[in-house]
Order: structure tokens, then sequence, then C-alpha cells
């Protein structure tokens, strides 16, 4: 099960500088493991990142990171910090593992 968390488009400034001239926007989810949690009798949260571009055709990657905490607090606090600083799916997972704290 997956529960939207928030979106954003990386900004013109950065694009421009990276040489990219079209739109991309970054849409965050909160998941949780049906199977972990029915297993454990409480839930397990992780992260998933879909990058939209938005050139001739549109693109589509995404990327997840399961079992990450089951502490829904924590899952809330990282997906902040990886919105805040535009993370992608290419780089997602490696983020996570520098947040997390457990």
């Amino acid at each position: 099960m997956k529960s939207f968390y928030g979106s954003i488009f990386i900004s013109k400034e950065e694009l421009k500088d990276a040489g990219i001239e079209y739109p991309i926007k970054v849409e965050y989810y909160k998941i949780i493991s049906e199977k972990e949690t029915l297993k454990r009798n409480e839930s397990i949260f992780g992260i998933q990142a879909v990058k939209t571009e938005y050139k001739d055709k549109i693109g589509i990657e995404q990327a997840k990171v399961e079992h990450i905490t089951n502490d829904e607090k924590q899952i809330e606090q990282i997906l902040e910090q990886i919105k805040r600083n535009e993370v992608t799916p290419v780089s997602l997972e490696d983020i996570v593992k520098e947040l997390q704290v457990i």
C-alpha cells in the first residue's frame, strides 16, 4: 500500500545548469509493506520516488526502498528531507541509507 506524500518540480535554474530544457516532476510516496506488517503485527514503512520528464514523450523513472523503519514519524522526516533536497529515483537508495538512523 502506498500513500502520496508530496511532489516537487526540479527548479528551472538546476535544470538549465544541467542542460535540460524540459520540466521534471518528482513525486514521493510513503509505502507500507503489507506482508511484513502482518508478519510482525506492526507497520513497516518505505519510500517510493517517481520522476516524470515532460519532453517530446513523457518519460517515467521510479525507485523504492522498502523496510526502512517501523516508526511513522521517522519515515515522514526522511520523506521531508528527500523532498526538500529534490532527491530523484536514481539516488534514492543511497540518500535513504545516509539519512537512516535505526
